[in-house]
């Protein structure tokens, strides 16, 4: 790859990507965290937490069985001895001190009785009509869980700052925990702007288009935890885009509108951002999604983003993504980049490029229209791969890549 221009030197006026993340997460760790409030632990996923979870029990609470089989004294077992069984131990049963000369029949969980120190898979097991069983050598320890060896009492399971997924709620529930004290998930409004939106079950007249980008930016909202709200669509009016933000500051955490943040003379967000607050960042030096501003409207914060689908996407998840991590006081760290082999050509212009790919066995394909309103290319592609300014690669070099399942992990 040949390259004369990187990110840290946009075009004239363009913010670079890394610079505007450095700022968005100072922005969003300035501000104070949400309420902490407690949530029992099925109702506590994607939630982040707002202080350390301590282990209330040592697990396993006690040496137990990993299998099904017999509990033995492994001196007592050379290979081919009969031993009687004297007890039966199923989980959850706690049994007695293994007789001398004897097994005990136990199953997968149940603790192993005094006096044993291995269990014999049952496959490995013969037992005779009488009862008795015959028995192979084992090694002490053999198919013994030992106590402690998974978490042991007061161990900090899960830190402060970290976001409870699936797998987590289940560790602090095998350790006694049964509610959490996170942060309240962020209310997030979304804004769409334009005189020509209309909603799919509305008949369209001449140059009218139907609204699919709050489809996309509530639906990904949802999905990653947050509380989102469907705040209607905007005509282009200035004064009425002034006073719906206004209306909406004191209720969100974060605005998000569509569309009305680039140069037209309908364009009226950006202005009205000016008017109601600050406007801290505008114009990215990226492809597509350079239109998109950040401020704070009425104190509230604000993302603007482009009204392009494509752009619209695409700076929803390498910008506002992030900002919402980090708002929402979780310790996020930005995705790292696959290096995939690309399977096409392609020449970027003055800014970088995000292109619509899928990740195939031959390397990245390219999905043919790399237009910015060209929605079918987001619903084809399972990422991202970007391309430096003024750069050319062609087929086998290596790219960049996000999937799409990091950006939104």
């Amino acid at each position: 790859m040949t390259a004369c221009a990187c990110d840290v030197c946009p075009p004239q006026g363009l913010s670079p990507l890394a610079e505007v993340l450095d700022q968005l997460r100072h922005e969003a760790e300035k501000l104070p965290r949400t309420e902490v409030i407690t949530l029992p632990l099925l109702a506590a996923c994607g939630s982040v937490l707002a202080c350390h979870v301590l282990a209330q029990v040592t697990v396993p609470p006690a040496d137990n069985s990993a299998m099904d089989g017999y509990a033995v004294s492994s001196a007592h077992c050379v290979d081919g001895a009969l031993l009687p069984v004297s007890q039966r131990i199923a989980a959850g049963q706690a049994g007695t001190p293994l007789a001398s000369g004897s097994c005990a029949r136990i199953f997968t969980g149940a603790p192993i009785p005094p006096g044993a120190d291995a269990v014999i898979a049952q496959e490995q097991v013969e037992v005779l009509a009488d009862g008795r069983v015959r028995l192979p050598a084992v090694q002490p320890g053999s198919h013994i869980r030992r106590a402690g060896e998974d978490v042991q009492a007061g161990h900090v399971l899960k830190r402060a700052g970290e976001r409870l997924r699936p797998a987590d709620l289940g560790l602090l529930a095998s350790c006694g925990v049964a509610e959490v004290l996170v942060y309240r998930r962020l209310r997030v409004a979304v804004i769409s702007t334009g005189d020509e939106l209309r909603e799919p079950w509305q008949p369209l007249s001449a140059g009218q288009l139907y609204n699919s980008n709050k489809y996309v930016l509530l639906s990904q909202l949802d999905e990653l935890g947050f509380d989102a709200f469907d705040a209607g669509t905007l005509d282009d009016d200035y004064q009425r885009t002034c006073e719906r933000l206004e209306e909406l500051a004191g209720q969100f955490d974060l605005l998000i509108t569509t569309g009305g943040v680039s140069v037209g003379e309908e364009d009226h967000v950006k202005a009205a951002v000016d008017h109601l607050g600050q406007l801290l960042l505008w114009k990215l030096a990226i492809k597509p999604g350079k239109p998109l501003a950040f401020g704070y409207a009425c104190g509230t914060p604000i993302m603007a983003l482009p009204g392009n689908p494509v752009a619209a996407a695409v700076t929803f998840l390498l910008v506002v993504v992030p900002w919402l991590r980090w708002r929402q006081g979780e310790h996020y760290q930005l995705p790292t980049p696959q290096w995939l082999p690309a399977s096409f050509s392609w020449r970027a212009g003055p800014r970088r490029e995000y292109l619509r790919v899928r990740s195939e066995q031959a390397g990245l394909a390219r999905y043919a229209n790399q237009g910015s309103g060209v929605l079918s290319s987001m619903s084809w592609a399972d990422g991202l791969a970007y391309v430096e300014p003024d750069s050319q690669i062609q087929p086998g070099e290596a790219l960049p890549y996000f999937s799409f399942a990091q950006l939104l992990a």
